[in-house]
This record gives C-alpha cells, structure tokens and sequence, in this order.
C-alpha cells in the first residue's frame, strides 16, 4: 500500500521519479482503510532534504501510512521556506489532541550544547513525555537519542576528540528482535557527531538494552519498554549524497573536518560514495512499521496508552 502524504508536498514528486508510489490525502480519501498514523517531528535544519529521506523509507511497507509532520513553536527554522513550513507542518498543540501508531524523532545540529542549553528544550522533554502515553513506538534518532536517553534514564553525552563521521559496521547484539529480522551479522550506518554515550552507563539502567554495537564507532542501538522507544545513534535514513554535501560544505571553514571514513569509492571524493547502508535502512524501518507499531498498536487508536 502507499503512503498518505500531505497535497503538494515536494517529496510527491522527487519519490515518483524513483518508481516510489505515494498518494496525496485526496486520493487516499477513495480508500476505505484505516492507515497507520505516524508522526515526524523533524528537528534537522534542511526540513525538505529530511522529508524525502524518511517517506523514501517508510514507502517500503505494505500498509497504509499516513504522514504528519510536527514543528516546534519556540524554534524557527532558517533553512526551510516559511509558507513551506505553515503549508506542511503541525505544531504540539495541534498534534497532541490525538494519539498516534508511530512517531520519529530526527537529529538537530546542537549536539555540542548542554541539552538545558538548546532554546527549544522544555518544549521537546514536554513532547517526549506525551509520546510515551500517546504513541505506540517511538524511533529516536541521533541527537535525539542522546536528548531522550539523558531526559528518560539520565545517560549523559561525551565529546568526542574528533568526530565521528563517515560509515561504520555495527553488530546486532540480540539477533533475535524483530527489528533485525534479516539483518546480516553486521550492517553499516553512517555517522555524523561529535559526542557520543557510553555503553556502562547504559547498562546501569535495567529498563535499556544495547541491542547493537561497533568497535568503532561505539553504541548503536538502544531499546527500551519492550520496544515502545528505540534510541539509534547513526543515521541509517541518509540519502547517499548526505555525508558528501557536510564534508564539502565544511572543508576548508574548520579545522576538524576530515574526509568520512569508509564512503568514497577507493577513499576518492571525486569518484563519489558508495552506498553500503540502504538494505538494513529499508529493513529496519520496514520491521519496526510491521513488528512494533501495526502488530502492536490497537486498532482504536484512542485506546493507545
């Protein structure tokens, strides 16, 4: 089944031209089903860019999504389109008058504050403690796993001497949860960040399991109430150009810009990337949809608790 997208959203048609089938809510009105509702609040700077990667993804389930994405009140964004913004986007108030099958919570470029620090925090700790009664399953991504990890369970970040930037294997640790169903023994993700969380303090926590790790690049998933919150550390969802575009964007304007470690064909920018991650990003969104939010969400969404 396709996904139930917002009219004229500009993902509509950057998905049609790779053969993805996407609906807007006025054909999705004929059909007499009751979609999954999921949730995005998008905290990322290029709103657009982060649009397509997540419904790209979403698009490979066999159920009906339908798409809301959420925007915060105390925090304009600089780097999408006002009208796009006010066309596409919920606030908190709006959103929360209702309860949802699934909701994504994406990274924000603030990761080197103090989480006290970032201008929009009461209101997102006030949005993640709605989610846990008003959402089936959460996907935390990223900064937002660190910020949910530090709110819910007081797990601190750590700065990294160097960032941590490019695509690392990582290993299932419980190959047994669905959410590895047919993940190989290790899958790449990439990384983008300067601090990171450690796995003892995790492991002091009864309610979290690490189910995932990299000699590397350290943690890379956490679960938590039986898979109602995963925290993920990298970004599975990228596009094969994201890393691409950060290291051209920042050579040369900093001094702790390297080249991502494990991307370009024979460590070559000019030849461009090479995509090792996009099979487990389409399984691991594929396998939450149907393992923890359409298997687990009650068909009256109202009695979600």
């Amino acid at each position: 089944m396709p996904l139930r997208l917002p009219d004229r959203l500009p993902a509509i048609d950057l998905l049609k031209k790779e053969n993805i089938f996407v609906m807007d809510e006025s054909r999705a009105h004929a059909q007499d089903i009751r979609p999954l509702k999921i949730c995005i609040l998008n905290l990322m700077p290029l709103k657009i860019t982060t649009e397509t990667d997540m419904v790209r993804l979403l698009s490979n389930s066999p159920l009906q999504l339908e798409i809301t994405f959420m925007k915060l009140r105390s925090h304009t964004p600089k780097n999408t389109p006002v009208e796009h913004m006010l066309m596409f986007y919920k606030d908190f108030d709006i959103v929360s008058r209702q309860k949802w099958d699934g909701m994504i919570v994406t990274g924000a470029p603030v990761e080197q504050m103090p989480f006290e620090d970032v201008e929009y925090w009461d209101e997102l700790i006030t949005i993640f403690d709605w989610a846990r009664t008003h959402v089936t399953s959460t996907l935390y991504i990223c900064w937002a796993a660190q910020a949910g990890l530090y709110h819910f369970y007081g797990i601190p970040k750590y700065p990294l001497d160097h960032k941590i930037f490019g695509i690392f294997n990582q290993r299932p640790l419980r190959s047994e949860l669905p959410i590895f169903r047919g993940f190989d023994d290790e899958f790449a993700m990439p990384q983008s960040r300067h601090t990171e969380v450690h796995r003892e303090d995790i492991e002091r926590v009864p309610d979290l399991a690490v189910i995932s790790d990299s000699e590397e690049s350290g943690v890379g998933f956490v679960m938590a109430r039986e898979g109602r919150e995963f925290f993920i550390t990298g970004h599975l969802e990228y596009a094969p150009d994201t890393l691409d575009k950060e290291f051209q964007r920042d050579r040369g304007k900093r001094n702790d810009v390297f080249m991502p470690i494990n991307y370009y064909r024979d460590n070559d920018p000019s030849k461009g990337p090479v995509v090792t991650w996009r099979a487990h990003a389409n399984l691991l969104f594929s396998n939450w949809i149907n393992y923890y939010v359409y298997q687990e969400t009650p068909y009256n969404i109202d009695e979600i608790k």
